[in-house]
């Protein structure tokens, strides 16, 4: 697989999941209890719990909860664009190292 392909089938693969969402498409928020535990990510606008944390309570800074609902939907559309973007420059001028380097990472490792 060529880099430029690698890099279109990661844009591929986030749209697909994206369009699967259906109307947890984002952006989404963090919603912290009075105990601060577990938090959960809902779709801003529209009544759906995307995903509930289960981060250990003693930890003093929750992180998992806030990184989920910043890579929301509309995070995924952007990088998708990205890909694609990345995948003609590939052709044309060369492989970016880094979008091929994230490309590989959707995609499940090395080609």
């Amino acid at each position: 697989m060529t880099p430029a392909e690698e890099l279109r089938t990661a844009a591929d693969k986030l749209r697909s999941l994206i369009a699967f969402l259906g109307d947890n498409r984002g952006p989404w928020k963090v919603g912290t209890p009075p105990s601060g535990y577990p938090q959960s990510i809902s779709n801003v606008g529209v009544p759906y719990c995307v995903a509930d944390t289960h981060e250990d309570p003693s930890i003093p800074v929750f992180t998992i909860a806030p990184y989920i609902a910043t890579m929301h939907p509309g995070v995924g559309k952007a990088l998708c664009a990205w890909l694609e973007s990345a995948a003609e420059d590939a052709v044309q001028i060369g492989p970016d190292p880094h979008a091929v380097a994230l490309a590989r990472q959707i995609n499940g490792g090395q080609p």
